[in-house]
C-alpha cells in the first residue's frame, strides 16, 4: 500500500508561514549542498519548471508519482502556473473549485488536475490502495489538518529560524499521534530534514 508522505517545511517553532502562509523567507537557506540533495533524493518535489531549469526534468521520480494540495496552495503559482507538479499526478482539494482552469493564453480545463471536492478522506484512501510510489502531501495547514489521521510519514525540512506566529504545520485538533524516529539528515547552513514513520 502507498504512503501519505506529508513533506514539509517549518520554522524551529512548527510554523511553515506567516499567518497567511507566506513563506518566501525559507528560499535563502536553500544553498548547493541542500540543492544538491533534493536533486539526488526527492527530484520530485520541485516543481515542474525549476526542474526544466535546472536541469534535471529527466530524473525519475524516487518516492512520489502524486502530489496532493489544498486549494491555496495550488493557486500560489497562478495564474502563470497551472500545472505546477506535471511529473507527477496532482490532486487538488477544494470545495470552491470544481475544475482547474487554464490560463489565458491557454484557456480551459487543465486536464492534468484532479479537483477532488467530494469524501477527501474516502479519495486518499482509493489513491493509497492503488499501485505505485507513496503520495506527497504538500500542503496546506488546513488540508494536513483535515487527513492527519491518513498521514503514514512525516518528512520535516526544519530551517533555523524562530517565527513566533504564523501558519501550524497542521490545523488539527489535539490527540496523541505517535511517529517513530527514521532518519535524520543535517546540513552545514543549519537546515535538518527529519523523516518519521506512523507507529
Amino acid at each position: 500500500m502507498r504512503k501519505l508522505s506529508y513533506l514539509i517545511a517549518t520554522s524551529i517553532d512548527g510554523f511553515i508561514g506567516d499567518v497567511d502562509g507566506e513563506a518566501e523567507f525559507f528560499a535563502k537557506y536553500v544553498d548547493e549542498e541542500y540543492l544538491q540533495y533534493g536533486f539526488a533524493e526527492l527530484p520530485e518535489m520541485l516543481p515542474t519548471p525549476a526542474r526544466r531549469q535546472f536541469g534535471i526534468d529527466d530524473r525519475p521520480n524516487r518516492r512520489y508519482d502524486a502530489v496532493l494540495m489544498g486549494r491555496a496552495t495550488y493557486e500560489v503559482g497562478l495564474p502563470e502556473v497551472t500545472s505546477p507538479y506535471g511529473h507527477l499526478k496532482q490532486y487538488v482539494v477544494s470545495r470552491s473549485l470544481k475544475e482547474a482552469r487554464g490560463t489565458e493564453a491557454e484557456p480551459g480545463v487543465d486536464p492534468e488536475i484532479e479537483v477532488i471536492s467530494g469524501d477527501m478522506v474516502a479519495r486518499v484512501r482509493e489513491l493509497k490502495a492503488q499501485d505505485g510510489l507513496d503520495i506527497w502531501l504538500c500542503g496546506g495547514a488546513d488540508l494536513a489538518g483535515q487527513l492527519v489521521d491518513e498521514i503514514d510519514e512525516l518528512v520535516i525540512k526544519t530551517y533555523p529560524c524562530f517565527l513566533g506566529s504564523g501558519m501550524p504545520l497542521a490545523k488539527a485538533g489535539f490527540a496523541i499521534r505517535e511517529f517513530a524516529l527514521e532518519s535524520v539528515k543535517s546540513f552545514g547552513n543549519g537546515v535538518v530534514i527529519t523523516t518519521y514513520g506512523r507507529k
